[in-house]
């Protein structure tokens, strides 16, 4: 970023980030991360939109009554898995691994692969592990629900609902670790189809056996649809390594390569696994308020998670970049990409914020106010989706911090390097797992005080404030980990992007309450919010927003004047 960077060192005690090795950690750089972002961006929206299509369905065909309650506890089973199998826990573990990898095959190019030989390590357990974890779930699928929602109206049906989507925790599983391996070989194409393949899975049998199987036609969608995505990722997988040479078999552990650390498991599995207990507080206080409920709390979900998911696309991208300069110990380099990446995603997600904002109740009656889902569900779910958009930037800055925290402490670590501590963990290495608690703590408390009052707002409430609150504790964790932010860049930086989020979301509001057609209160709010986030974050210099309108005006200018000459010129 700046060229007055301060040199950052490791703090005593963590030798399992190895030592300064620059030139074997230094990826690709230039229009790498601009190419791979435009890729990523564009099949995630595909996904997405897919997805999208998917829950309009959902809400054509059931409406939000007491069996779509029913399988949407059911859906938490892959709602649970998914970030703890392939975007956040399996990322955290296996990025970081592959990347170190990576490194020591670029220093050692004649020796066995260390990838390989990671691979001959990890992924044997991985799959004993997530065939126990599918036998668990299917068999104890009555338990689980009875936890889950107690208060539900249709629980035999939810059973029912669970033990299909149950089926879905070993394939999610090996689409993880995959999706880790070719993003650590900065193959993103591939990784970034993985929910286009999922939700035409998903689409395919809700269209086709809707009428037949009624709602359990969308849990037998999802565990087509997780099949889909395992077998693209293993069609792109057996495409990645060519003819290199693999010496002898490591016992466990790579000859003179990597040594697997099992403990470092813990805290990145615990950390998924408290973060996605929020929806658990949501799905069991939601369970004892009238039907539909939960139903409304889940699309509002969707539609707000848009907005964030769209911000964590760059840190996807952005991550490897990360994971190999802790690989090779620059901290520095580092801290640089992490705060640039907390610039980015914050005007990603406030951009979305403030549209959600300003436009909610247009834009769920233009997605969903048709069939079986009347006028009273778009005014409770717009109402909830204003809620929660208050945590959406929390949600995002908790994706870029948690990354190069869990890769301090991989979970392997190079065979010659010293490890004095390395059959134990430290304390710090449950501080997020401590910051998400406490955030959990916050959700549990604000719900239970505000339900009994304002329902489902009363829920999305305490979402909002836990997610905050975790947010901020992890920031503060960061610091001690070794990643010297520096605070008040940072800090000034998200100001500015948080005052441009707010005039433009005003600005939306009084533009979207003019049409009282749905699709053009849409359009118009989007415009007004687009427009005014882009001059106030100009004019207050945030530079995430004020770089990409200069580019775009340079990109106009050129055609502008070609424009302007074209008349003269006959």
């Amino acid at each position: 970023m700046s060229g007055d960077r301060p040199t950052a060192t490791a703090q005593p005690g963590r030798s399992a980030v190895p030592g300064p090795r620059h030139a074997a950690a230094r990826p690709r750089r230039g229009g790498f991360v601009a190419r791979a972002f435009g890729v990523t961006a564009v099949l995630s929206a595909a996904g997405s939109g897919l997805g999208l299509l998917r829950d309009l369905l959902l809400a054509r065909y059931f409406g939000a009554n007491q069996g779509t309650d029913a399988f949407l506890v059911a859906w938490t089973v892959p709602e649970t898995a998914a970030p703890l199998l392939i975007e956040d826990a399996m990322a955290f573990l296996m990025v970081p691994a592959f990347s170190l990898a990576l490194v020591l095959r670029e220093e050692h190019p004649h020796g066995p692969d260390p990838v390989r030989q990671l691979v001959r390590a990890t992924l044997p357990r991985l799959l004993l592990a997530l065939c126990t974890l599918t036998l668990a779930a299917a068999v104890g699928a009555g338990p689980l629900v009875g936890l889950l929602a107690p208060g539900l109206a249709d629980p035999a049906l939810a059973v029912t609902c669970t033990r299909i989507t149950a089926l879905t925790v070993l394939p999610f599983g090996v689409v993880g670790y995959l999706c880790s391996m070719l993003r650590a070989h900065h193959r993103f194409t591939a990784p970034a189809c993985i929910y286009v393949a999922y939700n035409l899975g998903i689409l395919a049998v809700l269209l086709g056996g809707h009428a037949l199987l009624g709602v359990r036609s969308a849990a037998l969608g999802v565990t087509c649809g997780s099949l889909l995505m395992a077998g693209l990722l293993l069609a792109a997988a057996r495409r990645l390594h060519g003819t290199r040479r693999t010496g002898r078999p490591a016992r466990g552990a790579s000859d003179g390569g990597l040594l697997l650390i099992p403990l470092a498991m813990l805290p990145v599995a615990a950390f998924t696994l408290t973060r996605q207990a929020q929806v658990f507080v949501e799905r069991f206080l939601g369970s004892g308020l009238p039907p539909g409920t939960i139903s409304h709390l889940n699309y509002a979900a969707k539609v707000s998670q848009l907005a964030m998911t769209a911000g964590i696309l760059i840190v996807t991208v952005t991550f490897p970049l990360v994971a190999r300069a802790l690989a090779a110990g620059d901290l520095a380099a580092a801290r640089d990409r992490v705060e640039k990446d907390l610039g980015q995603a914050a005007a990603v997600v406030l951009l979305g914020t403030a549209f959600l904002m300003a436009c909610a109740p247009s834009v769920v009656a233009l997605l969903f106010q048709r069939g079986a889902f009347g006028p009273h569900d778009t005014t409770a779910t717009a109402e909830v989706i204003r809620v929660y958009s208050f945590g959406l930037p929390a949600q995002a800055l908790i994706g870029v911090m948690v990354r190069p925290f869990f890769s301090l402490r991989p979970v392997v670590r190079r065979a010659g390097d010293p490890q004095p501590a390395g059959s134990r963990l430290r304390p710090l290495d449950w501080y997020p797992v401590a910051a998400m608690a406490v955030g959990l703590l916050v959700t549990a408390g604000v719900g239970l005080a505000a339900t009994p009052r304002y329902g489902a707002l009363g829920l999305a409430a305490g979402n909002a404030a836990g997610i905050t609150t975790a947010a901020v504790l992890l920031l503060r964790g960061l610091l001690l980990r070794g990643i010297a932010l520096r605070l008040r860049r940072v800090l000034g930086g998200q100001a500015r992007l948080l005052a441009a989020a707010v005039g433009a979301a005003a600005a939306g509001t009084a533009a979207a309450s003019g049409p009282s057609a749905p699709l053009p209160a849409t359009l118009l709010g989007g415009l007004t919010v687009a427009l005014v986030f882009a001059g106030l974050g100009t004019a207050l210099g945030a530079p995430e927003v004020r770089d990409p309108v200069r580019a775009l005006l340079r990109a106009a200018g050129p055609v502008t004047q070609a424009a302007e000459r074209k008349p003269h010129g006959r």
